[in-house]
């Protein structure tokens, strides 16, 4: 930025600001997050690794508020009474914004532009926009992963800090380290004229557009070679647009702004818009074991790869116990135990000779099966691989055994999508209460996990009704699977798929639906092919007059 800025000196030298009234004026009304209508933005400047990370004074990282541990009674009755109670769904609480810069500096900071400066002051009769809560469709779950960078936000208005604070809580961001802190365009100036700038700056400014203009030149002295900056600001107005890209912003924002928007732009910024997407993992998870989540998994997987037409693996993470070879009859030599052992020798040539070839579509990332080592796996490993899958495959259905560690934790967060599938009795009703709750604070900005009730109405066999259930734990199932003792032993017993035993069956349409929720598409209902199509066709034109 600081290379482009030379070009444009500011507009006046440094000066005292004379005192003066600020000039009140409405704020110009845009829709929400909005830019205006221009050319498209540029790809920001230099490599941002080569920007000097830089820490920020009196600065905490959010701490995870502790869950409370769940109390439940000792007859079985009265508990599932207490479950069957709607439950409040909350957000965890944002984390508390750091002390202002400006309270930290020995030098006060005095404000640099014209006499006849125009300031924008928030508008006391109108409320601030609510922090976003979870997501309600895929389409509000925009942007990729961000690389390992610092980013350093100065925030003139608090709504503003609490939108930064809860992006930062975002998956998408595990890899940065973020600041928040108050203190506008002043505070930033001051701080980096003997500090170095880190790879990513947020500043919000309430200044009119020769105000702001100057303000940035001024950012821009003091800013390195390679350092992107993001500029906020309550002025829809293109020639202002024009005027930060020319000298080097990267983007310009409107507020109001949520945080899928932002989370949009942070992304647009590391990661090519016009690239391949990277392929999207869905996370497959019993709610306790023995609830058939390998089933589901594998048979939804099947069915994205034969309906949808995409490929897909399937990477099974139970590596002393998986089925995943099994159910599709297959006994590979290697599989996903050699890239989890050794994580950074795995590249897009070595993964094509650890996967199983199942279909045109579909392939396998099969488990070892075996019990002759004990599998100690790690975060770091987990996380390897799947970005290796994530650049190279559509689709990642991730089947993960029923434990609770710090890999399977990490690998639930970072999905894209969470399939919990559970039984109807009362155990399988707790942990996925549990892991809702859970997963829901720790993925404030995504999707909450899908539900799939599965073997309802066995016989002879008490049960927690459907409605019951959903009530219980505030989810809609996205799948109901009746109990079908004979068809699904046939396909595990002859390593086929439910789909491959009978196409008409239900629970055949069941995953062929799942597989369509789950990566956004919509059913396209074939032509009738009734005998009686054309004759009615004809009458109806007949009557027609034509």
């Amino acid at each position: 930025m600081s290379d482009v800025a030379q070009k444009h000196p500011p507009l006046m030298p440094e000066m005292e600001q004379p005192d003066g009234q600020h000039i009140p004026a409405e704020p110009a009304q845009s829709a929400p997050g909005q830019m205006p209508v221009m050319q498209p933005p540029a790809q920001g400047m230099g490599d941002p690794a080569q920007a000097v990370p830089g820490t920020m004074p009196g600065m905490a990282d959010p701490v995870a508020q502790p869950e409370a541990p769940m109390d439940y009674a000792a007859d079985a009755m009265a508990h599932t009474a207490d479950l069957l109670a709607p439950a409040a769904n909350t957000l965890p609480p944002s984390a508390e914004a750091p002390p202002s810069t400006q309270d930290a500096m020995s030098e006060p900071v005095a404000p640099i532009a014209s006499p006849d400066e125009d300031w924008i002051p928030p508008d006391p009769g109108v409320s601030a926009p609510p922090l976003q809560t979870q997501p309600m469709s895929a389409a509000d779950v925009r942007g990729q992963q961000l690389p390992r960078i610092n980013i350093q936000a100065f925030c003139e208005d608090q709504n503003t800090a609490s939108i930064l604070n809860q992006a930062s809580q975002d998956r998408r961001l595990s890899k940065t380290h973020v600041s928040v802190q108050m203190g506008g365009m002043d505070a930033a100036a001051h701080y980096y004229r003997n500090a170095p700038t880190p790879n990513l700056i947020i500043i919000e400014s309430m200044h009119k557009r020769d105000a702001m203009v100057m303000d940035v030149d001024r950012l821009a002295s003091v800013c390195d070679a390679g350092t992107k900056v993001i500029v906020i600001g309550h002025i829809n107005d293109v020639l202002l647009y024009r005027e930060l890209k020319s000298r080097g912003v990267s983007e310009y924002l409107v507020m109001p702004l949520n945080v899928s928007q932002l989370m949009e732009s942070l992304s647009n910024l590391y990661n090519d818009p016009s690239s391949d997407p990277l392929g999207n993992v869905i996370a497959f998870v019993g709610a306790k074991g023995g609830a058939g989540a390998s089933t589901v998994c594998h048979n939804t997987a099947w069915a994205i790869s034969q309906s949808i037409q995409s490929d897909v693996v399937i990477a099974d993470l139970d590596l002393p116990f998986g089925t995943a070879g099994l159910d599709f009859n297959q006994d590979p030599v290697q599989g996903i135990a050699d890239a989890l052992l050794s994580p950074e020798r795995l590249d897009e040539v070595l993964l094509d000779r650890l996967l199983s070839r199942c279909s045109d579509y579909l392939s396998l990332f099969a488990a070892p099966g075996t019990l002759d080592r004990s599998y100690d796996l790690s975060a770091g490993a987990c996380d390897q691989v799947v970005d290796v899958l994530r650049k190279n495959v559509p689709y990642i259905a991730i089947d993960l055994p029923h434990v609770w560690t710090d890999w399977s934790q990490r690998v639930l967060v970072q999905s894209d999508r969470v399939v919990i599938t559970a039984l109807p009795d009362l155990a399988n009703l707790r942990n996925t209460k549990n892991l809702i709750e859970k997963l829901v604070a720790a993925r404030p900005n995504d999707l909450a996990p899908y539900l799939v009730l599965n073997q309802v109405g066995m016989p002879k066999r008490p049960e927690i009704s459907v409605k019951d259930f959903s009530s219980a734990v505030d989810t809609e199932p996205m799948a109901v699977i009746e109990f079908d003792s004979q068809l699904f032993g046939t396909a595990t017993n002859n390593g086929q798929m439910i789909e491959e035993v009978s196409p008409k069956a239900k629970s055949a349409e069941v995953f062929r639906e799942m597989a369509r929720l789950l990566t956004d598409r919509t059913e396209v209902k074939a032509e009738s092919k009734s005998l009686l199509g054309p004759i009615l066709g004809k009458l109806n034109f007949k009557r027609s007059g034509k």
